[in-house]
């Protein structure tokens, strides 16, 4: 494997396709030390592209460790920061998150901390959030490994090996490892957007799940939309969110959610595996809760804010998928989302419902939209779950089946 070569792929994809970049855009891309690489590879790009600024925003895993040990008043949050984050959205600064997870990294950290830390930011930058979820600015999340992410992954290899390995199998989820990725992308929006088509020409009322611990009846928002690869920024520019991404999305009725859901993955969160999650929903709100490994710390998640127990997106994905295939549990969202169905609690997407980013908080609670300080995925999905969509005249359809798409 040229991991060079490769990487030069993988920041012309994330240039050209995943932000669009043009001529009059900005860019702020945050990484660590891990995405040092690309980061420096996507700015050179960027400029190529006629981009007239790009602020790197280095983050470092020893400096974050010693803030949750040591800092004195976790909840401090300073409003110029806050402010500095709207003002580059507002000049045009667009958004590259390079994601090398470190599952372990927190493991000693008291979850409260952590907890209070992120509740304390995220009323900060609630704004910020929305200039993300509404599309505001053109954003995208990519990810490269790390040592302990890789180790994590791959427990029986040398760290070496065990990098290398992961390297290949993000390249291959990324369709950075084919010859045109930019092609090979385009021709999977194209396949994307032919099951987003047909969700929204029949225009279900809800969804059924079916299977093990999940009997779970989901309505959709009245005037949902269903999303697929590729988004467009308010200002009309298309962009990739996710690289990678296998999803079809849409926006759940807030309060029209009943039943039992089981997920079907861990979910790695704040430095802890959570294992076995299992929801118990009433007119919406999650009403029980229980995890077989650490319940303490989602738990955390679901207090965070009224909006944080109810769903703020639901999400088909087909299991026979390029991340499903490897066999893999990454440990990491941005890919075992892509690898099974999966809901999340939380905030919903303003691009979900007919112009979403035009209502008041108001008629977005009534129209069935969701409103919080997080949004979290949780995978459901895999051979023995099936999903069927229900219209308004009783007509069920059979979305997936088996893994598979049915339509």
């Amino acid at each position: 494997m040229d991991l060079k070569q490769n990487l030069t792929k993988y920041a012309d994809l994330i240039t050209r396709i995943g932000l669009n970049l043009k001529e009059g855009d900005n860019l702020q891309i945050s990484f660590n030390i891990w995405g040092l690489e690309l980061a420096r590879l996507v700015a050179d790009k960027a400029y190529e592209l006629g981009v007239g600024d790009v602020i790197l925003n280095f983050t470092d895993e020893e400096h974050q460790l010693s803030y949750y040990r040591k800092a004195k008043d976790v909840t401090y949050f300073p409003d110029f920061k806050a402010r500095y984050l709207e003002e580059q959205a507002e000049h045009n600064y667009h958004r590259l998150v390079i994601h090398a997870a470190n599952p372990a990294l927190l493991k000693s950290i008291d979850s409260d901390r952590i907890t209070a830390a992120q509740k304390a930011k995220d009323l900060k930058t609630k704004k910020v959030m929305e200039y993300s979820m509404s599309n505001f600015i053109k954003w995208c999340i990519v990810a490269v490994p790390n040592p302990t992410w890789a180790s994590s992954v791959f427990p029986g290899l040398e760290p070496d090996a065990a990098m290398e390995k992961l390297w290949k199998n993000i390249f291959m989820a990324t369709r950075v490892d084919l010859d045109d990725p930019v092609a090979a992308w385009e021709e999977h929006d194209r396949q994307l957007k032919l099951h987003e088509d047909y969700l929204n020409e029949a225009h279900f009322e809800k969804l059924l799940y079916q299977g093990p611990g999940t009997d779970l009846e989901v309505y959709l928002a009245g005037k949902h939309i269903w999303k697929g690869g590729s988004g467009y920024s308010q200002k009309g520019d298309r962009f990739f969110a996710n690289i990678p991404t296998e999803e079809v999305f849409t926006m759940p009725d807030r309060a029209r959610v009943n039943g039992t859901l089981r997920a079907t993955m861990p979910l790695a969160v704040m430095g802890k595996l959570v294992e076995g999650l299992t929801f118990v929903f009433k007119d919406g709100v999650i009403t029980e809760f229980r995890a077989d490994k650490e319940q303490a710390v989602f738990e955390k998640i679901l207090d965070s804010d009224e909006g944080s127990r109810r769903l703020g997106e639901v999400a088909l994905v087909a299991h026979n998928s390029p991340i499903s295939n490897t066999g893999i549990l990454f440990q990491n969202t941005l890919f075992d989302e892509n690898a099974s169905c999966h809901f999340a609690v939380g905030a919903a997407y303003s691009e979900n419902i007919e112009n979403g980013e035009n209502l008041t908080d108001e008629e977005k609670q009534k129209e069935g939209m969701n409103d919080s300080l997080i949004h979290y995925d949780f995978m459901v999905g895999g051979k023995d779950v099936t999903v069927t969509g229900v219209k308004a005249d009783g007509t069920r359809v059979v979305l997936l089946a088996d893994g598979e798409w049915q339509i």
